[in-house]
């Protein structure tokens, strides 16, 4: 910064200038008299009181306007008289009031100090003398009121910038809302179809096959299809709601349903789950373990076929602690060529961090992948703690006759 600019005034600083500056003005017009006029005490008195009485015409501007009227008759305090009418015209925009104190001063401006008939009669006589009485107070209201609607309308313009800007942000909702729902009907079209083609598609394989091992494939198939379908169903209803709370009747996925992904994976798994201790866990914690479980599950089958799976799962001193490794990919198997949007693991991320707890996932022993998390478990009353997972319960996976 160039040492030789003026630094600028902060805003604490602009209001004791504002505060301070109409004072020293009108305590300066007091002493600024002519030289063959000599006053008594009682006049310096009262011109120097109609400077200093400057201070309070922020909160009295009626009665600092009074104060001032002795030194405006005597014509010593001229200045301060003209910026306590352009104060109370600023604040008090009262057409009465403004009136009566505009002609107060202008009388007051008129009469000679001291009262004297011939003084009187010269300046009436006089025009310039009389356009000096009128146009100053009437100047100092002017000003006072054109600054007055200024502010005015410069409130009134934020409050419209300001609702047009709510008025926009609306409008944007709005758009975002009716793209979600289209989206939802989109997908529903295009996924729901393809879906629904491959449960056909398996139904008649079971039906038509005579081997045992593909009949239970092709069940397998038709049945993850119509778990799909439901999934499908409820990711559109969210879209179409626009991101707002919806009313599910199907049962999320709890810890209890883990045995059940597993054994669906196809894959060598290992696990190790302990989670009786999880009794008052809520739903959106088990919800989340289950979502780690199942990601990891879908990547090994992606990028890591054939690979040994190791699962484990504890809660202990108020937390979940889940953790899925995998060995490397088997020798001469080769990488499922799945569509991957490579935003799973950013989403198990952020709904691990939202629910308060830590995640991390990276390469692990031997050419193997590691994917942990750890979610604290809120404290829970009896009277609000959640239903304890019931591990007989099994989803209504029946696919439709």
């Amino acid at each position: 910064m160039n040492p030789a600019l003026p630094k600028r005034l902060t805003s604490s600083q602009w209001r004791v200038v504002f505060l301070l500056g109409p004072v020293i003005l009108g305590v300066g017009d007091a002493f600024i008299a002519p030289a063959n006029v000599r006053m008594s005490a009682v006049e310096w008195a009262l011109s120097v009181g109609a400077g200093l009485a400057l201070i309070i015409r922020l909160r009295m501007p009626v009665l600092t306007l009074l104060i001032t009227l002795p030194g405006q008759f005597m014509g010593t305090a001229w200045m301060a008289g003209l910026i306590a009418l352009y104060t109370l015209s600023r604040f008090r925009p009262g057409r009465r009031l403004l009136l009566t104190c505009t002609l107060l001063v202008i009388v007051v401006k008129v009469l000679p100090y001291p009262l004297e008939a011939a003084e009187l009669r010269t300046r009436l006589a006089n025009l310039v003398w009389l356009e000096d009485a009128l146009g100053a107070p009437i100047a100092a209201v002017a000003l006072g009121r054109a600054v007055a609607l200024r502010c005015e309308l410069a409130e009134r313009l934020r409050e419209l910038t300001e609702g047009r800007s709510r008025e926009d942000r609306l409008l944007a909702e709005q758009v975002l809302a009716t793209e979600r729902t289209q989206l939802a009907r989109e997908m529903h079209d295009v996924v729901a179809h393809q879906v629904s083609l491959i449960s056909v598609q398996a139904g008649a394989l079971r039906v038509s096959a005579g081997d045992f091992a593909v009949r239970e494939a092709a069940d397998t198939i038709r049945t993850l299809s119509v778990r799909t379908l439901e999934e499908l169903r409820h990711m559109v209803g969210v879209l179409r709601a626009a991101g707002g709370r919806t009313l599910d009747p199907r049962p999320q996925p709890r810890l209890s349903d883990l045995p059940r992904l597993i054994a669906e994976s196809a894959l060598d798994v290992d696990a190790d789950m302990a989670y009786e201790g999880c009794a008052p866990c809520p739903e959106g914690v088990e919800r989340a373990a289950f979502r780690i479980v199942q990601e990891a599950l879908t990547n090994v089958r992606k990028h890591a076929p054939g690979a040994k799976v190791w699962i484990q799962l504890r809660c202990t001193e108020g937390e979940l602690r889940v953790e899925i490794r995998n060995a490397a990919a088997a020798p001469g198997a080769a990488a499922l060529d799945l569509p991957s949007g490579g935003h799973g693991l950013v989403g198990l991320s952020e709904r691990v961090h939202l629910l308060g707890g830590f995640f991390s996932a990276g390469p692990g022993d031997a050419g193997g992948f590691r994917v942990s998390a750890t979610i604290p478990i809120p404290s829970t009353t009896p009277e609000d703690a959640p239903r304890v997972p019931d591990a007989s319960r099994t989803p209504d996976t029946e696919p439709p006759k």
